[in-house]
């Protein structure tokens, strides 16, 4: 099976950046892009930002130029520097990725379990 596990999330101040990071294990033959959501209660799980393994990025207008996704295909990990936080973002993030389990097969798509950020004074 596949496991995508996030890490670095946290509290921070208004204004105040960190990085998220999720890696992603077991039966994988190709991933394909990998994502970052986020959640708050009783809203609908929005895109922030994705990467495909070439390379190219997608991001939500309301982080575009403060958010930045990357990505190291030889560990299967993706990252997310998140800057200038604002209160409003506070939210679970999850990563996602859209990958095949065997060469050729289909394409699947897993979640990681989610990690809370908080943007708080």
């Amino acid at each position: 099976q596949v496991q995508l596990v996030e890490s670095g999330g946290g509290l921070v101040q208004p204004g105040g950046s960190l990085t998220l990071a999720c890696a992603a294990s077991g039966r994988i033959s190709k991933i394909l892009i990998m994502g970052w959501y986020r959640q708050t209660p009783g809203q609908e799980r929005e895109l922030v930002a994705a990467i495909t393994s070439g390379g190219d990025t997608n991001y939500a207008d309301s982080v575009k130029g403060r958010f930045t996704i990357s990505s190291d295909n030889a560990k299967n990990t993706v990252y997310l520097r998140m800057n200038s936080l604002k209160p409003e973002e506070t939210a679970a993030y999850y990563c996602n990725a859209d990958l095949q389990t065997d060469y050729s097969g289909p394409t699947f798509r897993f979640w990681g379990q989610g990690t809370q950020v908080t943007v708080s004074s």
